[in-house]
């Protein structure tokens, strides 16, 4: 479990295809402190760490990790946003986030509102499960949504979080990842429960 508050950038140096895999090596400030078999979010993807060392960090993503994200286009020297998973005697400082990502959505457009960016987002082929003022978790970093319409919604990113993630880099047409809140999930399959949720 996660919280989408990201802890580091990691940067891809790495990445091999085994069958219907991808391995990938990450290099980041926290490789050296994490563990085999540890959960990290990579952009919002729990992933489990299957080696490292001071400075780099493996993983590796399966078919339908690969299916439902955008790692399988990180190419290399990209940065992803990374959050080892929470301290239950911690904070929660952002919201529920499982790191099973929903679906990938495009950058519509990013507007700079002199001193914050807001992000116009797309998505298809999934339920939105998103109300107006509630949480969603965009390349692993938990925001507010708001100006929801159809499949589009947006979000403000204040500088702090556009210098430390990945953000900075986002331009119209980019591709990133989105969980939506947990809680809608279980409330639409109580509603519905001959679905299976997005």
């Amino acid at each position: 479990m996660f919280t989408g508050i990201i802890e580091s950038l990691g940067q891809l140096t790495e990445k091999k295809v085994e069958g219907s895999n991808i391995n990938f090596g990450f290099k980041s400030p926290i490789s050296g402190e994490l563990k085999v078999d540890q959960s990290i979010s990579h952009n919002g993807v729990c992933l489990t760490v299957t080696q490292c060392n001071q400075d780099m960090h493996y993983v590796t993503a399966v078919q339908e990790t690969l299916n439902k994200s955008n790692l399988g286009a990180i190419e290399i020297g990209e940065e992803v946003n990374l959050e080892r998973c929470m301290i239950m005697n911690g904070r929660l400082d952002g919201h529920i986030v499982q790191g099973h990502v929903d679906a990938t959505a495009s950058v519509l457009s990013v507007l700079d509102v002199d001193g914050s960016w807001i992000y116009l987002f797309t998505f298809k082929n999934v339920d939105p499960l998103m109300v107006e003022k509630g949480s969603v978790c965009v390349n692993g970093v938990s925001l507010t949504c708001f100006d929801i319409i159809n499949n589009t919604f947006k979000v403000a990113v204040i500088p702090y979080t556009y210098e430390h993630t990945n953000f900075k880099n986002l331009k119209e047409d980019s591709v990133v990842n989105i969980e939506f809140d947990i809680i809608g999930k279980y409330i639409k399959a109580l509603i519905n429960p001959n679905t299976h949720g997005s």
